[in-house]
């Protein structure tokens, strides 16, 4: 995925305070959630960077292959400790 089409909530330095900002783990910054990513960017696991995510719809609400189960997953869920993430 190329990095314009990520946001901040999507790099593993990015701390939430609410909905629309957070905070930048390595500057201590309050950045904006919607705005550009900085060089220093690095990508967290989520389901939709994930290979076996599939058949994504509009709300991003796709299916894990992952599992025997085809489980329903939320494209923004994080994947840092699930055991069948595997990054695209």
């Amino acid at each position: 995925m190329a990095k314009t089409a990520f946001k901040h909530s999507d790099c593993r330095n990015f701390i939430p305070i609410d909905v629309a900002k957070g905070i930048c783990g390595l500057t201590n910054q309050n950045i904006l959630i919607d705005t550009q990513v900085c060089p220093k960017f690095k990508e967290v696991a989520k389901c939709k960077n994930c290979s076996n995510f599939k058949d994504p719809d509009e709300k991003m609400i796709g299916r894990c292959v992952g599992f025997n189960d085809d489980y329903w997953a939320y494209g923004d869920l994080k994947g840092v400790l699930c055991e069948k993430y595997q990054a695209k």
